[in-house]
């Protein structure tokens, strides 16, 4: 079995037209990856900065112009989807970023055709919706873990690049990672939720059954980018052994894909603020919270 710091004999399409990438077939050597190695706070927190002011550019310009987002982050357990997303959206507006992270399906929804719960979740117009796992469970834990039928997930795979290029052509802007981890980095986060009385909440049953299955999870994943990594909707593979490298690297891809413009603004200044007048403070006392830090 493979994993994608191996070559597979059968690579999946191209990852868009007309732009150069790195093969999703390779892992980075270490070489490539050393910059990010060992950067400081001081320098992550530098770097971050700069693309979260691109970011607030990007939100100003969707919501003048209407444009459509939808990004999909995929990857196993531990890849590091949350500590992306989080850094994608902790300094623009929620309700133009909506990050949509579905719970185990209701027996309604079970009931439903598959994508229908997803889709009434795509952004309109003006919007951002960031799903942190999304449609394509069906091709990766309900696969392994026996949640649905191999039939069941073969017909998913025949149908998603249909279903995303109705996405596109209604005018949503598709952008689809793979967070990709080693298993010794994988092993290492895992324990570390063991031990980590702020992580112990992210430790599931699921995640043990999963632990056991790296090269199940391996097969659905190639089966995966070879039925759907398409020119209208391509995957794009980011390493993320290095936290702070992979966050910053792909909010500086999703700026790239994305024809945004800073718009002009009014120069903003702030007004004298009313004069006391008749107003006295309270002589009822305060309950102020405890000084405890």
């Amino acid at each position: 079995m493979t994993n994608l710091r191996t070559t597979r004999k059968t690579a999946p399409a191209s990852p868009g037209a007309g732009t150069t990438e790195p093969s999703a077939n390779t892992r980075p050597v270490a070489s490539e990856r050393d910059p990010g190695e060992d950067m400081s706070a001081k320098q992550y927190a530098k770097a971050l900065k700069k693309l979260h002011v691109e970011l607030v550019k990007l939100q100003l310009w969707v919501q003048h112009t209407g444009a459509k987002v939808c990004i999909v982050f995929e990857g196993r357990d531990g890849a590091g989807k949350g500590g992306t997303i989080k850094a994608l959206t902790e300094r623009v507006s929620p309700r133009v970023f909506r990050v949509v992270a579905l719970p185990a399906p209701t027996e309604r929804e079970k009931s439903q055709m598959y994508v229908q719960r997803y889709i009434r979740h795509l952004p309109a117009a003006g919007e951002i919706v960031i799903f942190d796992r999304s449609w394509y469970n069906r091709a990766g834990v309900e696969r392994v873990m026996g949640f649905c039928t191999q039939a069941q997930a073969e017909r998913f795979l025949m149908a998603a690049p249909l279903v995303e290029k109705a996405f596109v052509e209604s005018g949503i802007i598709l952008l689809k990672y793979w967070l990709e981890v080693s298993p010794e980095e994988q092993t290492r986060r895992l324990k570390s939720r063991f031990e980590d009385g702020r992580k112990i909440w992210k430790l599931t049953a699921m995640d043990l059954k999963s632990y056991s299955r790296w090269y199940d999870y391996s097969r659905a994943r190639d089966a995966m980018f070879a039925a759907t990594d398409t020119d209208f909707a391509p995957w794009r593979v980011a390493p993320s052994d290095r936290k702070k490298t992979v966050r910053l690297n792909i909010i500086g891809d999703i700026l790239k894909r994305i024809p945004y413009k800073e718009l002009p603004r009014e120069k903003l200044k702030l007004p004298s603020r009313q004069k006391p007048g008749d107003y006295v403070e309270p002589k009822r006392p305060i309950k102020y919270i405890d000084q405890t830090y």
